[in-house]
């Protein structure tokens, strides 16, 4: 009796010190940063020759649910839906019946949760024919439950690691594509005797889809225009980024037709975004001599010409580039202007920008707020406008980029 107590006694502190042992191994794996398989590795050893377990399966959730170990069982297991088969067991179950055909193929299931949320799935399948101690097998769950548990939150550490130095470095890549973006827009817009040009931008995020230029050609020649581009993201705001770099490429070169230029900016856009994505852009050309101002509005929100109380909408064009392979017609706009006139340039997050009601701004508030602040410097009515715009949000978040682009010409 007394040897028998003994031995009980000695297999329970073996128990204890294999347990020990293990877990040791794990963490000791763990704090090396031993990647992924090799952890897997580890663990299946320690369940398939140190327990003995010789047919299981691990389910564990990344970005979904996926089979991550699967020793001894043959067959497929992508019949098992985690969600819908096993979601219902909270704890060690020993499975004697089920529904799902599949389950019953298996006779234990160890759930693993972290913060009530499942990890992982543990499943075990003739445990009683590879133990010769059921009960000593069963006793091992909660073991076995403790280990897996360590192993996928390590994993899934590792895997939130890895995003988080992923999410760096697109953060990094993204200030530094906004400050090569900033570069593309005119750094110096002139406040003289001619001209008072001011200009406001937001983007939505570190790099935008909107793009507005001043282009001197010449002493008494200028050429202003904005644009969007369709869609949100990085590939929209290379898509602009390129836009805007032909265009300056374009005018250090030559000038062009209005008609001319269009034509060859549609096919540059269409080659770039592949129909995938468009843009509206507004171009005009300025002679301070004549004060003849021509233009083409392709598919933009309408700028519009001001002296203070009548207003003109420049809306005279075409569609929009990159929206079909050749534009079906190009109308050239022309108007004549007459000192002090004022042209007003803007994306649609201006009058798009909705508040809490989700009532957009409008461009008749738009048009008030300017002839409000006529008799300022361009600088000093856009940011006014901008205020006004923050106002009408309140708390939202821009869901849009928003630029203004002020020109007065004296």
């Amino acid at each position: 009796m007394i040897n028998k107590l003994v031995k009980d006694l000695e297999n329970q502190i073996e128990l204890k010190d294999f347990k020990l042992n293990s877990l040791l191994e794990i963490t000791t794996a763990i704090n090396a940063n031993l990647g992924m398989d090799q952890l897997i590795r580890i663990y299946e050893f320690i369940l398939k020759e140190q327990l003995g377990f010789k047919r299981f399966v691990l389910f564990n959730r990344q970005d979904e649910w996926n089979c991550l170990l699967k020793i001894g069982i043959k067959g497929k297991v992508k019949e098992i839906d985690v969600q819908r088969d096993l979601f219902r067991f909270k704890e060690i179950t020993v499975i004697e019946s089920s529904h799902s055909k599949i389950l019953t193929e298996f006779d234990v299931i160890v759930p693993v949760f972290h913060k009530d949320k499942p990890l992982a799935y543990l499943l075990f399948s003739d445990i009683i024919k590879d133990q010769t101690s059921p009960s000593e097998s069963l006793e091992n769950m909660s073991f076995v439950q403790t280990l897996t548990n360590i192993i996928v939150v390590a994993i899934e550490n590792q895997r939130m690691a890895r995003l988080s130095i992923i999410q760096e470095r697109i953060k990094k890549e993204l200030e530094v594509a906004s400050e090569m973006q900033k570069l593309l827009f005119p750094s110096d817009l002139p406040s003289n005797r001619k001209m008072d040009i001011s200009a406001k931008y937001t983007p939505r995020h570190e790099v935008g889809g909107d793009y507005y230029d001043f282009i001197p050609l010449g002493d008494d020649e200028y050429m202003i225009c904005i644009a969007d581009v369709s869609g949100k993201g990085i590939g929209a705001a290379m898509l602009m980024a390129n836009f805007q770099a032909t265009i300056r490429t374009l005018f250090n070169y030559q000038r062009f037709e209005m008609e001319f230029l269009l034509e060859e900016l549609n096919k540059k856009v269409m080659r770039s975004a592949k129909g995938e994505k468009f843009i509206t852009f507004f171009i005009a050309h300025y002679n301070a001599t004549s004060r003849e101002l021509k233009y083409v509005n392709a598919g933009h929100n309408h700028p519009f010409i001001t002296n203070g109380k009548k207003v003109e909408m420049l809306s005279e064009g075409c569609i929009g580039l990159g929206m079909l392979d050749e534009l079906p017609f190009i109308h050239v706009g022309k108007k004549i202007l007459k000192p002090n006139t004022t042209i007003v340039l803007y994306t649609d997050g201006v009058v798009e920008l909705e508040n809490e009601k989700e009532e957009f701004f409008g461009s008749e508030k738009l048009v008030k707020l300017v002839h409000s602040y006529y008799p300022l410097k361009m600088e000093d009515m856009n940011n006014l406008i901008f205020s006004k715009l923050d106002e009408w949000r309140g708390d939202l978040s821009l869901v849009d980029d928003t630029a203004i682009f002020s020109c007065r010409f004296f």
